[in-house]
């Protein structure tokens, strides 16, 4: 999708906070409740628990209150992309694939789905800490691993995916990993990646320079790019996918709105479990960034704190029409004869003068 989005129209019945997206009795101002952790695995630190099979530190909890944001976040996009003939992927993979990855897999949601969706193919979900499910379909496999180490997978993917691997890498890793999902695909295999911008926005100027929601974003960017693996992987995945030697590039841009308070019914209902991804997830998103990497100096956990109930009262007030972009990346491995057609050009050498 090229070109500026269409504004999103609000919702004049939102002050209201009588109904929700379904017409049901909903009180948009409660807060979602975590469960709590009690797996003491990984690395623990401001209560929150996060991976432990790298030597260097990933900004992101690997926790029980932390699944449960990606499990919502998992619904947002299925809502967003519902009247979509498959809202799980684009990539046209065909109707028999036999092997697909997902990278960063979190709950293992996404690879759970698709491994029902194809029950012929192998699925295989991989992050740096197991998945808490106790049941999965016979054809879904989960691992944890590197996958900046080098990869033992035998056979070649038909399809490799990622989902919110926004600030999991530097520059090099994202290149490294970029070649391996090119080298380990198919000819003729696709990639796709989808991922949100950070920032904050409104388009009826209800968000304001004085709200925690307005600086949120560049706030965290600066933050991450400091820890040395950048949130702006929305903005860089679709030029590293190209340089990795993809072909056949598509990108669709998206607005997700902060609560329910967009006149259109799936805009409303994203917008109900985005409020809810965010509630679940603001913890996770800021302590270990801010309490390392926060300005002027490291924020303590207490400040922390204060910070986000202060956001929390903005993400409950309807007044504020805010959204996120996300952005979708699909490309293809180009196929055999494409890559011999590639190697066969011949190089014209122009004449001196």
């Amino acid at each position: 999708m090229a070109g500026k989005l269409e504004d999103i129209a609000v919702d004049p019945d939102i002050y209201s906070m009588a109904t929700g997206y379904n017409g049901e009795p909903q009180d948009f101002q409660s807060e979602t409740t975590s469960l709590a952790s009690t797996i003491a695995r990984g690395r623990l630190e401001n209560g929150r628990r996060y991976q432990a099979i790298k030597d260097d530190d990933y900004w992101g909890p690997s926790d029980e209150q932390q699944f449960e944001a990606f499990e919502i976040g998992h619904l947002v996009f299925l809502v967003i992309d519902h009247l979509q003939p498959n809202p799980l992927f684009h990539a046209p993979i065909g109707e028999s694939p036999k092997n697909i990855l997902d990278i960063g897999t979190g709950k293992g949601s996404w690879a759970i789905d698709v491994a029902d969706l194809y029950p012929t193919a192998t699925v295989r979900g991989v992050d740096v800490f197991p998945p808490p499910v106790s049941w999965m379909p016979p054809n879904c496999v989960f691992e944890v691993d590197d996958v900046l180490r080098e990869w033992t997978w035998k056979e070649p993917f038909d399809f490799i995916h990622m989902r919110l691997m926004y600030g999991a890498f530097a520059p090099e890793g994202w290149k490294k990993v970029y070649k391996q999902c090119y080298d380990a695909l198919e000819p003729g295999g696709w990639i796709e990646q989808m991922e949100l911008d950070v920032r904050v926005y409104s388009d009826d100027g209800s968000l304001q320079k004085h709200h925690e929601l307005y600086r949120w974003g560049d706030m965290f960017i600066k933050c991450s790019e400091k820890a040395g693996s950048s949130l702006r992987t929305h903005e860089t995945m679709r030029k590293a996918i190209e340089e990795a030697g993809f072909v056949d590039v598509h990108e669709k841009k998206y607005k997700i709105p902060l609560g329910p308070w967009a006149k259109d019914k799936i805009y409303k209902e994203a917008g109900h479990l985005q409020y809810a991804h965010w509630n679940a997830a603001l913890e996770g998103w800021a302590m270990w960034l801010l309490t390392h990497h926060g300005e002027p100096k490291p924020w303590t956990k207490d400040e922390v704190q204060v910070f986000l109930a202060k956001v929390r009262q903005e993400l409950k007030n309807p007044a504020i029409h805010a959204y996120e972009p996300a952005n979708r990346v699909w490309a293809r491995k180009p196929t055999l004869q494409e890559m011999r057609a590639r190697q066969e050009t011949p190089i014209k050498i122009e004449p001196s003068p």
